[in-house]
């Protein structure tokens, strides 16, 4: 029989995470852990707050299809889910336990279960540096940059974008730049600012627009390629997509799971979109799935461990700008 709990957790954010739409103290994730024939399969997700997600909403969810899953082996809960549970942080908790549990019952590692022709290899992943006055992002970066972060992941809102982007150069002149609007620049010139932006070597610009209000893109030749985000959700968007952004970020939990966002990855690649692999503030246990779908990846962003005050205590090394298996 197939046993599925869930509890909430939550991990304090080290200093203050500060995006356009406001600052984090900590995080709440969803824990999930499903047994079967004396395996553990375990799985995290973090509530989508910009979508009404919250910990008590994604216990519901999974609360309410424990029971139906119970007579199923994990991979027949793990397909049935998809269409009992929508895209968000509860499905993506369970089935990201569910795949931990069917890679345990064929004894092989994940990567191998999931038909991966190498082992997961160390990647360069972006470090994020938060919304703030344009001197201490500088200060940031330039810790950032002395503890050997290759890539910086700059938050950015529409006032004083082109001063905190010229800060962060500052501090860290070396440094790879992308930049994240997070849906803040509906009153910009998107291609005249990405065109200012060249100077800086900023490499991507993640959504400038709003879920919805980015069919303007289709008139818009960026010379920074642009990145959909919270337009993403499924394999489904990226023919859409694909006619205004060159490329998406896939988030597991905006995916609902490990399962969607390779089907999300195989769309990118058919449509000829570049891919990041991104995540949520988290503890490693969530990004160890991501980080499988990030050995795919154009661009990673797999620092949320690192944002916290502490991780998980078998959690992933970070090393030299990287993110090592």
């Amino acid at each position: 029989m197939l046993r599925v709990s869930a509890v909430t957790e939550r991990w304090p954010v080290a200093g203050q995470f500060v995006i356009a739409r406001g600052a984090k103290s900590h995080v709440d994730v969803i824990l999930v852990a499903v047994t079967y024939n004396d395996h553990l399969g375990m799985g995290e997700g973090t509530p989508i707050y910009y979508r009404g997600e919250t910990g008590g909403h994604c216990l519901s969810q999974i609360e309410a299809v424990a029971e139906a899953l119970e007579d199923y082996t994990p991979r027949q809960a793990r397909l049935a889910i998809q269409n009992r549970l929508g895209p968000g942080a509860a499905r993506n908790a369970l089935d990201c336990a569910l795949w931990d549990l069917e890679a345990k019952l064929a004894g092989l590692p994940l990567w191998q279960h999931l038909g991966l022709k190498h082992a997961p290899g160390p990647l360069v992943t972006a470090f994020t540096i938060s919304l703030g006055p344009a001197q201490a992002m500088e200060a940031d970066a330039q810790r950032a940059a002395a503890a050997g972060h290759r890539l910086l992941k700059l938050k950015l809102t529409e006032h004083g974008y082109r001063e905190r982007v010229a800060a962060v150069r500052r501090g860290a002149p070396e440094a790879r730049l992308i930049i994240d609007a997070n849906e803040s620049w509906a009153n910009l010139d998107i291609a005249a600012e990405a065109s200012a932006l060249t100077d800086f070597g900023v490499e991507l610009i993640e959504q400038p627009l709003a879920d919805g209000g980015d069919r303007g893109l289709a008139s818009i030749r960026s010379p920074i390629p642009l990145f959909a985000d919270e337009s993403c959700h499924s394999a489904a968007d990226v023919a859409r997509l694909a006619m205004l952004y060159d490329g998406i970020n896939i988030k597991l939990d905006k995916a609902g799971g490990l399962t969607e966002a390779m089907k999300i990855a195989d769309a990118a690649d058919t449509a000829g979109m570049k891919i990041m692999a991104g995540c949520m503030l988290s503890t490693s246990l969530a990004i160890a799935p991501a980080f499988l779908l990030a050995q795919r990846a154009d661009w990673v962003d797999l620092d949320g461990p690192l944002l916290l005050a502490q991780d998980r205590s078998d959690g992933f090394r970070f090393e030299d700008g990287m993110i090592l298996p």
